[in-house]
């Protein structure tokens, strides 16, 4: 595989605290003062209820726009006997949200369906044909979770059909609300609920929530399900902010209880200790495997990965889809080298990188897409070309909406949708030149003037010479304080200068490297995870940008540290 270097960041030091914030916070330790600081806390209130895992606003569920008329919906077809459809999606997200609600079914006596669309043959969201295959299987209601919010003419045809809908979805809605017995989804007009950035799996749970609350059942507790909110919110890549990171720290620790079977086998194949589970390895190991079954086949794998219930579907699962992973890494490691090399052929002059092909794997190219930002940081464009259309994956840059580029081109498109930072689309081949001359030159203007270096936020410098030891327990005692870190709310960065290399080595065939750090007295290992390119290029000293990290290899434990980037030491005389 041809070998990526991708571009150089600029370090972002944070300043140090002000001294009436540092009094302010003077209950906690100075570096947890800081870190605190970082992430726009000053005063102590806010502090503990950040710390302690408290959301800063009312959490009440019936103060989401329309969980009344869905709450009564659903409690009318359970009474009714009807029959209940679970429409979900087949990303972690969707797959967990679907999980959580057939369980809540379930444990109240209800059996539900459960439709999980193939990524390949029906595409995101409702569709015309499973609206009219549930009408035929006898549905008489549909609840949509993690989807729904632009499927206005499926869901008409719903009711056609005589079948009711009640959508969750946590994506931007259009001009247009679905014609749904009812609607949920915070970003609505007029809903006047405080936080706004729930995944789909947070809104299912809201909707449990809000039904126990009024139509309590023994011993069924919405937050029984807490392991699958933090499963799906980490994973989708939801704001760990406020409410969102109260749930995931709750269920992190419902998830460490070890009661869900399918997650311990997963864990277990991914070396993983369940025990001690935190947001990063549901981000960079489980999500992605759960994730694999819906790029390369059904989702269906992963949905009944996390309902099984006895060890050996369980283990045949978590094997199967630890099997599709190992697969994706392939695929889509093709596919982003590929990539680049078809944007450098395009030249500098387009400034939304773009790359085609027949044979890209549609259920990959936004993986690969994500891959391309990082190494060139401009947004991307990467498709499957089929016979008539390309469907695509969009990623960009934290400098430009990608979503609102993409409304500049919605007569040319004939399906899109999705986040600031990511989105999908669907356009014929003939509209295709129209498109990308359009959309490049929104870019161009959108991104005139500014700089493009991407940045790495720095939290602390240390100088590591005057580490002990002793020292290192309080550090990650203080870090893990800030758990559970994700989007928006950054993990822990430090910075140290002048640290001299020793036995600097390639590993994993030349992806990853490893080497010793000579401190004053004190030496350091070291990691950093898809630097293997640095090799050739190191210097007898380096600065490196780094997080403290605890390496379990055979069941020992030992001290590194991670390292994000790295850059030659300059000694000013």
């Amino acid at each position: 595989m041809t070998t990526i270097t991708p571009i150089p960041k600029r370090w972002v030091i944070t300043p140090p605290i002000p001294e009436q914030v540092n009094q302010a916070l003077g209950e906690f330790s100075p570096l947890l003062r800081q870190l605190l600081f970082n992430r726009g806390i000053s005063d102590a209130k806010t502090a503990w209820a950040y710390v302690k895992g408290q959301s800063s606003g009312s959490t009440a569920p019936f103060l989401l726009k329309g969980m009344k008329e869905a709450i009564e919906t659903l409690h009318d077809a359970i009474e009714t006997g009807q029959k209940i459809a679970v429409y979900g999606d087949y990303d972690v997200d969707g797959v967990a949200s679907s999980a959580l609600l057939f369980e809540f079914l379930r444990d109240i006596g209800v059996e539900a369906r459960v439709y999980i669309p193939s990524r390949f043959e029906e595409g995101y969201s409702l569709n015309n044909e499973s609206v009219k295959t549930l009408a035929d299987e006898g549905i008489h209601l549909i609840i949509t979770v993690d989807c729904g919010i632009k499927s206005i003419a499926e869901v008409r045809l719903a009711n056609t059909l005589g079948m009711r809908v009640i959508v969750t979805d946590h994506h931007l809605p259009g001009e247009t609300l679905p014609e749904a017995s009812a609607v949920v989804n915070p970003k609505q007009p007029g809903d006047v609920y405080p936080y706004k950035d729930f995944a789909g799996v947070g809104l299912a749970y809201k909707l449990v929530q809000a039904y126990l609350s009024r139509y309590p059942h023994e011993n069924v507790k919405a937050d029984h399900w807490l392991d699958l909110v933090a499963l799906g919110t980490v994973a989708d890549m939801a704001p760990l902010t406020d409410e969102n990171r109260v749930l995931v720290k709750a269920g992190l620790v419902n998830m460490r209880q070890v009661n869900r079977q399918g997650l311990f086998s997963l864990c277990q194949v991914a070396g993983i200790h369940l025990e001690k589970i935190n947001s990063g390895d549901i981000g960079f190991a489980i999500g992605p495997r759960l994730n694999a079954a819906g790029r390369l086949e059904t989702a269906t794998d992963a949905y009944h990965l996390l309902t099984a219930t006895d060890l050996l579907t369980a283990g045949m699962l978590a094997q199967k889809l630890d099997s599709h992973n190992k697969h994706r890494k392939e695929v889509m490691e093709d596919i982003q080298t590929r990539s680049l090399e078809m944007i450098a052929d395009a030249g500098a002059e387009r400034m939304i990188a773009f790359a085609a092909a027949p044979d890209f794997n549609p259920g990959v190219v936004g993986l690969a897409a994500s891959r391309v930002v990082e190494t060139i940081y401009r947004p991307t464009i990467i498709g499957h070309l089929g016979e008539e259309a390309m469907t695509a994956s969009c990623r960009s840059i934290p400098e430009l909406n990608i979503v609102e580029a993409l409304d500049t081109c919605e007569d040319l498109l004939e399906h899109y949708g999705g986040h600031r930072a990511a989105a999908g689309l669907t356009i014929r081949h003939d509209k295709l030149p129209t498109f990308l001359e359009r959309i490049n030159m929104y870019v161009q203007k959108a991104l005139e003037g500014i700089d493009l270096t991407p940045q790495l936020k720095i939290d602390r410098e240390i100088a590591l010479e005057r580490v002990r030891p002793e020292d290192v327990p309080g550090i990650l005692e203080d870090v893990a304080a800030l758990e559970p870190t994700g989007s928006e709310n950054p993990g822990v960065l430090f910075c140290s200068r002048n640290c001299q290399v020793r036995n600097p080595r390639a590993l994993s065939d030349g992806k990853h490297l490893k080497m010793t750090l000579r401190t004053g007295n004190r030496e350091w290992d070291t990691i950093a995870f898809g630097q293997g390119y640095q090799l050739e290029n190191l210097t007898e000293e380096i600065d490196i940008a780094y997080y403290f990290d605890i390496n379990v290899w055979n069941g020992r434990q030992t001290m590194q540290l991670n390292i994000r980037d790295i850059r030659p030491s300059v000694n000013v005389a």
